[in-house]
């Protein structure tokens, strides 16, 4: 089992299963992290991602021929300047899939060139100048994906420009034209306002997504470290009585062992004194363990003696009086047998186990088993389908669930089987070794899948 928090899906994911269509329409309005990409690569489906190649496409095809018909019927242009022409003016939208900027001003000045060549064309009296319908057009599919990729400064600046373009090129208006300055300003301020819009749409469910990302990943790791806290809490008792027997004995040996030598009779007095020094920093480490009290119980929790496995019988009748019906099966040999931190961790698995059933299966059949050899601890919790309806009925565990007992399954070397059956019950396997060899840097087998057991937990 790795020490890191567990890793929440990706922001992108979770952000399309949690608002179906319009998610997804906003996860495609997400600007490209690279200028390079396309529009809407960070869509989630291939036709999505294909979509603005497709619309950007059908209008340079349309556009090309109809502006040079435009420009060499309707105006007069001559043919070889209204074929520049429209190739200037259409095809650079193509590029403004993936450089919007670069595309603008390259149509800005095709645009600007035209009209100035329009001033001298023989038939423009009569029509549309500076800005021609098919210019107007190919401007406003261009404004579309600049305001879909650029940022509010860009748009406001590419707005105004356009704006003083208009205003200087009316200073060359030839007689009997119709005036367009004013409609391409406004509409061009309308399609960027719109699409800007939408994208900053896109950009906000985003940064929401991954902020809640990494909230989900603080609040695992932080019930992570809780629990490693109270499990270390709860271990102080177990090595403070084991460093107190080294104390005693060390104390009384020259009085139990006739005519020790002097030199052996300071080495026991130099064990005694470094073991209450022990003590007494591991009184202070418990005192940072507990803080305000807030994490580890009131001060009757804190001194109250450690369970074992000798006290699954009470768990195993206070759980039945509530209400669940629970089996328990302890084998004989397995009282007694295993080092204190093993048989904490035995008990608190089971007090967990149950905890879990009586939040989220009330009324399920529970079978606890729990066995010992010679080499570990064998724990198994078994429980059927819910036969009630499920409610908060009980709070007497950690509120860690599935993370405290893996914690402790680490902390033995052990491993640890966790995951729903068939039928619809759940069932909790943990092996504890018994052997030297037990330690934090022993396997846990991760749960195989997770149902509604372990929300909450």
């Amino acid at each position: 089992m790795s020490d890191e928090a567990p890793t929440p899906p990706p922001a992108r994911s979770r952000l399309r299963r949690a608002g179906g269509v319009p998610a997804q329409l906003a996860t495609a309005l997400r600007t490209p992290a690279r200028t390079a990409q396309p529009l809407f690569a960070q869509a989630p489906k291939a036709w999505q991602r294909l979509l603005p190649h497709a619309v950007v496409g059908i209008f340079v095809v349309t556009l090309l021929p109809v502006t040079i018909t435009v420009l060499t019927d309707d105006y007069g242009a001559a043919g070889g300047w209204a074929g520049a022409l429209g190739v200037a003016q259409t095809v650079p939208l193509l590029l403004a899939l993936t450089r919007p900027l670069p595309a603008w001003l390259l149509v800005l000045g095709a645009d600007v060139l035209g009209a100035l060549l329009l001033t001298r064309a023989d038939e423009v009296g009569g029509h549309a100048w500076p800005w021609p319908p098919m210019t107007l057009i190919g401007y406003l599919v261009l404004m579309a994906c600049l305001g879909l990729r650029a940022s509010v400064r860009t748009l406001v600046g590419v707005w105004l420009a356009t704006g003083a373009v208009s205003l200087v090129l009316a200073l060359f208006r030839p007689a009997g034209t119709t005036d367009t300055s004013a409609l391409l300003f406004v509409l061009s301020g309308t399609v960027l306002a719109l699409t800007g819009a939408l994208r900053g749409l896109g950009d906000a469910r985003q940064r929401i997504a991954e902020q809640e990302v990494i909230s989900e990943a603080e609040r695992s790791r932080r019930t992570l470290l809780e629990e490693r806290a109270r499990i270390a809490r709860e271990l102080h008792d177990v090595v403070a009585h084991h460093m107190s027997v080294i104390t005693v004995q060390a104390d009384s040996a020259p009085y139990r062992i006739a005519g020790m030598p002097e030199p052996v009779r300071e080495e026991f007095a130099a064990i005694a004194a470094s073991a209450r020094e022990s003590l007494g920093e591991m009184r202070r480490l418990l005192t940072v363990l507990r803080g305000d009290g807030t994490n580890g119980g009131g001060e009757g929790t804190a001194l109250a003696p450690q369970p074992g496995i000798g006290r699954l019988q009470q768990l195993v009748e206070a759980t039945v009086r509530a209400g669940q019906p629970v089996e328990l099966s302890l084998a004989a040999g397995a009282v007694g047998v295993a080092p204190p931190a093993v048989d904490l961790s035995a008990y608190r698995i089971v007090q967990e186990a149950l905890a879990n059933v009586v939040r989220h299966a009330p009324g399920a059949t529970t079978r606890v088993a729990v066995t010992a050899d010679e080499d570990e601890v064998l724990v198994l919790v078994v429980n059927g389908p819910a036969r009630d309806a499920v409610v908060e009925v009980e709070s007497s565990g950690t509120g860690h669930g599935l993370v405290g007992m893996r914690e402790r399954v680490r902390l033995t070397g052990g491993t640890l089987d966790t995951g729903p059956l068939p039928d619809g019950g759940f069932r909790v396997a943990a092996r504890l070794p018994l052997g030297d060899g037990a330690g934090p840097t022993g396997p846990v087998v991760p749960d195989a899948a997770k149902d509604t057991n372990e929300e909450g937990s």
